[in-house]
């Protein structure tokens, strides 16, 4: 406990800690600024003609349902043979689609909680995760750089417990950090959308999604903070951490995809740790291959395949994992002199 403790006040007195805080607190207020002078609370007449569009829309939507489903049946009249309908009728099924027309999707300068959190809430995760890399990368390496972790050890000669707690360390705070930045942020803007917005409608499903992708990107956030946290263990620098990144980038994600499109490599999306981290925030993408539809001429070729979140996931944890092991393997036997 005493060396936790220790690692907890040297990480939160480092000023680059301190700074990155200040940082998220001037986005943050920043977008909550923003939000607030472009919005304004709607009006009754604003509201009933929202209501109105959206209540067209839902109807036309099933309408088209039908049209399309009497069709299959060969019962479409004369006047609609020609109006143009899916291939395959659960394509315009209300029943089955993400999400049908609501009231905040034809409010115009209005602030709706329940249309912009999913947006706003991928902001804060995409700070936190720069945050987490860079504070992780910086903890180790500026001790590894100045001889701070050999002068731990002579109080702890234990390798691998002093590299386990300050990882420990740091992921506990990092976690703390996010919850106590995510509810602050959630709250703040839901009073906006009280104040001078429109909260929508707000039932189970939605806090229920909203909840999810908060409990995906935090664990994007601390899976972040540990491959920051072993490449500058492995480099025994933060700029280690920074090169690799940013080696990894502009090799593999521009020039590696150029070379991949060149081969006509099937599927070379899937080869990229960005749609991975993609799919494991939004459950599932849809990516696509035009080298699939090559040889196929005559007929239609949709070249759309999935990635989902679980091996997205897989592949995540096989990544940070690796990087944390070889970390670790390497502090035991390395000269830190």
């Amino acid at each position: 406990m005493n060396l936790i403790r220790a690692e907890a006040e040297r990480l939160a007195a480092r000023r680059f800690v301190q700074l990155m805080v200040l940082l998220l607190l001037l986005a943050f207020v920043l977008t909550a600024g923003t939000t607030l002078a472009g919005s304004h609370t709607p009006t009754s007449g604003e509201l009933a003609a929202a209501q109105q569009q959206a209540a067209d829309d839902r109807r036309a939507l099933e309408q088209q349902h039908a049209r399309c489903l009497a069709r299959d049946r060969g019962a479409e009249s004369a006047d609609q043979r020609y109006s143009y309908l899916p291939r395959e009728c659960s394509e315009v099924d209300p029943a089955l689609m993400d999400r049908l027309p609501v009231t905040a999707d034809y409010l115009s300068g209005v602030f709706t909680f329940t249309r912009q959190a999913e947006g706003l809430l991928y902001f804060l995760i995409a700070f936190l995760v720069m945050f987490g890399f860079l504070v992780g990368a910086s903890y180790i390496g500026a001790d590894l750089n100045s001889g701070g972790v050999v002068n731990l050890l002579l109080w702890r000669p234990r390798r691998l417990m002093v590299l386990g707690a300050k990882l420990g360390t740091l992921l506990g705070a990092v976690l703390v950090l996010s919850v106590l930045a995510s509810v602050a942020y959630l709250v703040t803007f839901w009073v906006i959308a009280h104040v001078a917005g429109y909260p929508g409608p707000t039932g189970s499903a939605f806090w229920t999604s909203l909840a999810q992708l908060w409990g995906r990107g935090v664990g994007l956030v601390l899976l972040a903070t540990a491959v920051g946290f072993a490449l500058a263990s492995i480099g025994r620098h933060t700029a280690a951490a920074l090169g690799s990144v940013m080696a990894y980038l502009v090799v593999w994600e521009l020039g590696g995809r150029i070379v991949l499109q060149i081969l006509e490599v099937t599927r070379p999306d899937q080869l990229m740790l960005s749609s991975h981290v993609a799919a494991w925030l939004t459950k599932r993408i849809r990516l696509y291959d035009n080298s699939i539809c090559l040889d196929d001429v005559f007929g239609y070729c949709d070249g759309s395949y999935l990635l989902t979140w679980q091996p997205a996931l897989g592949v995540l944890l096989l990544l940070t994992t690796g990087l944390t092991v070889a970390a670790f393997a390497l502090f035991r036997r390395r000269d830190l002199v």
